[in-house]
């Protein structure tokens, strides 16, 4: 019975002596990094969710508002982590390896104009708000912003490919107004008390003119007008609707036509500058609601002036 369980002990041995031990797990070799992520020494598995996990960050975003997050997923991002991974399990040691990002160029950029839509900022012309005896009187000119939406696209495509996740900034350029008081051009002021027109540019004062504005029963209309119509040699249409103009018949242009050679027709329903064929009346309240200027002033203010001159008539 000894001899008999000595050979079993002995043939267990051999059988143990026999068996090959388990396989060990392929470690990653040390110091390999994937698009910024240490997996030197881990197995597989673990380095693929870490890498996962990484490039799949959501991007951060400064902006005068506070920090904004935009999800890779937005912009349909795809990270190839299998490939990564496989040169990262046979990468010696050291190596820097990125995970292949794909994204759509399309909705990065759709990222950047929502990112647009509530930082922009349109600049703001100056304007004409009324005049006083000193002219016109105006709203200061203010700078916009606009998002770099060039810069922005790139730099959010440049971390979705690398993997990196750098806080970026809101990046914004000024918009200059296109007028400010300086530059903003004419601007005509009217007088009604002492039928008076003048010309400024900007603040400036050009030039003066003695005018006719309306009656006291046609008068011209107070407020802060612009000039919606130009014409040369214009004719003369009766206005149907006043009483005074019952029975009366167009007039071409001539030495005769009551609007004299130029027309500079307002916003404020058929009133205009115009030359006269009635000269005298030029420095009293005689018209029908129009400035009156003799013929040579009013041909030269035609020359200076455009569609959109602004008109205060105080």
């Amino acid at each position: 019975m000894l001899k008999t369980l000595a050979a079993l002990i002995c043939s267990a041995g051999l059988a143990c002596a026999a068996a090959p031990a388990s396989t060990p797990a392929h470690l990653i070799a040390d110091g390999v990094t994937v698009s910024g992520v240490r997996v030197g020494g881990m197995t597989a598995e673990p380095a693929r969710q870490r890498i996962a996990a990484s490039v799949m960050r959501p991007i951060q975003i400064s902006t005068p508002a506070g920090s904004t997050t935009v999800e890779p997923a937005l912009a349909r991002a795809v990270a190839d982590v299998d490939s990564a991974l496989a040169s990262a399990l046979t990468a010696p040691p050291g190596r820097t390896i990125t995970v292949p990002v794909r994204y759509s160029a399309e909705r990065a950029a759709r990222i950047v104009s929502d990112l647009a839509a509530r930082f922009d900022r349109p600049a703001v012309d100056a304007a004409v708000i009324g005049a006083d005896a000193d002219g016109p009187q105006f709203t200061p000119a203010r700078a916009g912003v606009a998002v770099d939406r060039r810069t922005m696209v790139a730099a959010i495509g440049e971390l979705l490919r690398s993997g990196a996740r750098s806080p970026l900034t809101l990046v914004t350029n000024v918009v200059a107004p296109t007028r400010s008081v300086a530059d903003f051009g004419p601007v005509i002021v009217v007088n009604r008390a002492g039928n008076t027109l003048r010309l400024y540019r900007g603040s400036t004062l050009v030039r003066t003119f003695r005018v006719a504005t309306g009656q006291s029963i046609y008068p011209t209309p107070a407020g802060i007008w612009r000039i919606v119509d130009k014409q040369l040699d214009p004719w003369w249409y009766p206005p149907t609707y006043d009483a005074w103009a019952k029975g009366l018949k167009p007039v071409p242009p001539g030495p005769s036509n009551p609007l004299g050679t130029r027309w500079m027709g307002l916003n404020a329903a058929g009133v205009g500058i115009h030359g006269t064929d009635a000269p005298t009346s030029i420095g009293y309240s005689a018209s029908h609601g129009c400035i009156r200027m003799q013929v040579p002033d009013a041909e030269w203010l035609f020359e200076r002036v455009s569609v959109g001159t602004p008109v205060v008539i105080l």
